[in-house]
C-alpha cells in the first residue's frame, strides 16, 4: 500500500515539473507582433489648376513701363546739366533737327549731283502672269481669277491677272482675265473657246 501511495506521489511531482518547464519555455518565448495588413489607398489625379482669365482684376504694369522723366539743365548734379544731353552747341543741338538719308553737312548731296534719266509712271500696271499651257490643270469649264486662286497660278485673286500665249491649248474653255495677249487669244479661239476682258474700274 505505501508502495502504491510512493510511486502515485512520484507521478504527480514528474507531471508538475514537466508542465511547470513547458509553461517556462512558453514565457521564454518572444511574443509575436500582430502584423495588420495595410489598406491600399487609391490615389487621385490631382486636380488641375484653372486657367486663369484676363481681366481688370488681375492686370498689371509691365516692368520698365512707367520711366522717371529725365530732369535737364538742372546743373551738372543731375549727370542731365550744361548741354542737356544734345551733346555740344550747333546745328544737332537746336529743336527740328533732321538729318535727312544723304545729309552731306549742308553741300549739295550727291543724289542731286548726278543726272536724272527717265521717270516712274504713276499710272503702272503690274499683272500676274499666267501662261496658257498652265490651264490644263483646272478642270472647270469657266476659268476666272477665284479659280486661278484655287489651283496655285496666281497668289491674289482681288490684283490684275494677264493671260500670255506660252504652251498649247486643246480643250475648248471660257476664259475671263483682265489682259490677254493676241497669241493667247488666237489659240483660245483655234481650240473653240471663248475669251473675256475684266473690266477695272478705276477710283479717281
Amino acid at each position: 500500500m505505501e508502495r502504491k501511495v510512493k510511486a502515485q506521489k512520484h507521478k504527480d511531482t514528474k507531471a508538475h515539473a514537466h508542465t511547470h518547464t513547458h509553461a517556462h519555455a512558453k514565457a521564454a518565448e518572444p511574443k509575436k507582433k500582430l502584423v495588420v495588413p495595410k489598406r491600399k489607398i487609391k490615389k487621385t489625379a490631382a486636380a488641375k489648376p484653372a486657367v486663369e482669365v484676363m481681366g481688370l482684376h488681375n492686370l498689371h504694369i509691365p516692368s520698365g513701363a512707367h520711366q522717371r522723366k529725365r530732369i535737364l539743365g538742372r546743373g551738372p548734379s543731375s549727370g542731365h546739366g550744361k548741354t542737356s544731353t544734345r551733346g555740344s552747341k550747333g546745328q544737332t543741338s537746336r529743336a527740328g533737327r533732321d538729318m535727312y538719308l544723304g545729309f552731306e553737312g549742308g553741300q549739295t548731296p550727291l543724289i542731286r549731283r548726278i543726272p536724272k534719266r527717265g521717270f516712274v509712271s504713276t499710272f503702272r500696271k503690274e499683272y500676274q502672269i499666267v501662261n496658257l499651257g498652265d490651264l490644263k490643270r483646272a478642270k472647270a469649264g469657266e476659268i476666272n481669277p477665284e479659280a486661278l486662286e484655287k489651283i496655285g497660278l496666281i497668289k491674289d485673286k482681288n490684283k490684275l491677272v494677264k493671260i500670255l500665249g506660252e504652251g498649247e491649248l486643246k480643250e475648248a474653255l471660257k476664259v475671263k482675265a483682265h489682259a490677254f495677249s493676241r497669241s493667247a487669244q488666237e489659240k483660245i479661239k483655234t481650240a473653240g473657246g471663248t475669251f473675256e476682258v475684266i473690266e477695272v474700274i478705276l477710283n479717281v
